[in-house]
Order: C-alpha cells, then structure tokens, then sequence
C-alpha cells in the first residue's frame, strides 16, 4: 500500500500552534514546546503507517489518537490522512467541535 499524505485543515494548524504558543509564553523557553512537537510528529508518522490505529468515535469517519494529554482527531482517505483538529483533554469536552 501506497504511503498517505497527510493534511493539517487550518484548524488543527491553529490548534498545535496555539499549544505550543502557549508552552513557549508559559515556559519563557520553547524546550517543552519542542519535545511536544517532536511526540506529535512521531504520532503523525505513526498514523503514515498504521492508519487505523486510532479509536473510532462518534463522528462520521473521525478517529482519535492519543498522545500524552492531546488527542488529534482525524479522517482516513484513499491517499490521503486529514487531520482535523488536536485537542487538549484537559478542556471542558462541551467545547469540542468537530467539522
């Protein structure tokens, strides 16, 4: 099988650069902010290869993959791997949207 591509929609590019944003402000360094991207990326390149190893949910098509206290939702296509949104777990769930 051929690799997927991966897909940021422009929220979950505004979603990971807000989390590391944040880190970046609250640390006044960006060496947690780092280690964060790197373990999301290695998360991404886990999804390249293993597509399904994600949770279903409740949303049409969606699943969730875990990584430390972030969930990256996302859709499965022929070529391609769309990511939705990355959610911080530690917020109320009422605010989730997924589109």
């Amino acid at each position: 099988m051929a690799k997927r591509k991966v897909i940021w929609s422009a929220q979950a590019k505004i979603d990971r650069f807000e989390i590391l944003d944040f880190y970046n402000k609250r640390n006044g360094n960006k060496i947690y902010s780092q280690k964060l991207n790197k373990k999301l990326g290695t998360a991404i390149n886990l999804l390249i290869r293993h597509s399904e190893i994600g949770t279903k949910t409740d949303y049409q098509n969606i699943r969730v993959l875990f990584v430390s206290d972030y969930a990256i939702f996302y859709r499965i296509k022929p070529r391609i791997i769309g990511n939705v949104t990355i959610w911080d777990c530690r917020q109320d769930p009422a605010k989730l949207k997924i589109r």
